[in-house]
């Protein structure tokens, strides 16, 4: 089980690290409702076209239905319009490694709901990997100590803490009914509804005055990162939070590396890579713990 929920919860890294540079590149034609209410709802038709194939066999547990419902009232519809405005104002490197603040809301939560024990060793994880965030996040220069201090950075922020609480809540809902595909077929559900609803209300429209492939690029990212919240559900289902958190935590490194394949060139230097190397470390801590 245990072996498992590593290799899922790794998956589920490599998705969500994909689908942040992808999200980068959206943004230059969609603003981020418009564009969440183009991805969402694309992740959501492709589960409902599925859920007969795969839920079709098994009986539904009504008493889980409520929280993954409120699951979805917070994941993915407000973490993503956060992830979205905060990859536009502050780009898709310094957004993804504040994100890994997630897996320490995600320990403390699972701690405080679950029981889980925490150990020394995941506490030095926790502190080595908060260190890396903070040296990912700082930038040079005066622009640097703008972007530091801006009130953008509450965005990631508030991401990570929702994606922490939303873990071991996730936990809580699969112990009564444990299956990955129906948690994230509720939540995308209702994180539709409230996506196009709230861009109907602001633009009063349901779909953006785009081009062609500004709705196309958003359907994909909408595609990634259903698979990749499918491949973190079925990883808590195979394992504890304070193991998943922190190994789904390392998509910043994948999002670091498809920003050089994107740009061309990624900036920071020496700082990025003791960065990459603290979070890495923390990431380990975490493991071994």
């Amino acid at each position: 089980m245990t072996g498992a929920a590593v290799a899922l919860a790794f998956a589920s890294a490599l998705c969500f690290g994909v689908a942040l540079v992808l999200t980068h590149i959206g943004l230059r034609y969609i603003p981020p409702l418009p564009g969440a209410a183009i991805s969402i709802p694309s992740s959501m038709l492709v589960f409902i076209a599925i859920a007969p194939i795969v839920l079709g066999c098994c009986p539904i547990v009504w008493a889980a239905v409520p929280i993954f419902a409120a699951i979805g009232l917070l994941y993915p519809a407000a973490v993503t319009l956060l992830t979205f405005a905060a990859n536009r104002a502050l780009g898709p490197v310094i957004t993804s490694a504040l994100g890994n603040l997630a897996p320490v809301f995600a320990v403390g939560f699972a701690v405080f709901l679950l029981g889980e024990p925490l150990r020394q060793a995941q506490i030095g994880g926790v502190l080595v990997t908060v260190t890396g965030v903070v040296i990912l996040s700082v930038t040079r220069g005066r622009e640097g100590i703008a972007h530091w201090r801006s009130w953008a950075l509450l965005l990631p922020l508030a991401a990570a803490a929702v994606r922490g609480f939303i873990q071991p809540s996730v936990k809580v809902g699969l112990a009564i009914w444990p299956s990955p595909f129906a948690a994230v077929l509720t939540s995308y559900i209702v994180s539709s509804l409230i996506i196009v609803g709230a861009n109907r209300l602001q633009s009063r429209r349901f779909l953006a005055i785009a081009p062609l492939r500004g709705h196309l690029w958003f359907v994909l990212i909408g595609l990634v990162n259903g698979l990749a919240v499918l491949l973190l559900y079925a990883a808590l289902a195979n394992g504890p939070v304070a193991l998943v958190a922190p190994l789904v935590a390392t998509y910043p490194l994948v999002t670091i590396i498809g920003s050089k394949f994107l740009d061309g060139k990624i900036e920071g230097g020496p700082r990025l890579a003791i960065g990459v190397a603290l979070t890495v470390l923390g990431v380990v801590l975490l493991l071994v713990g």
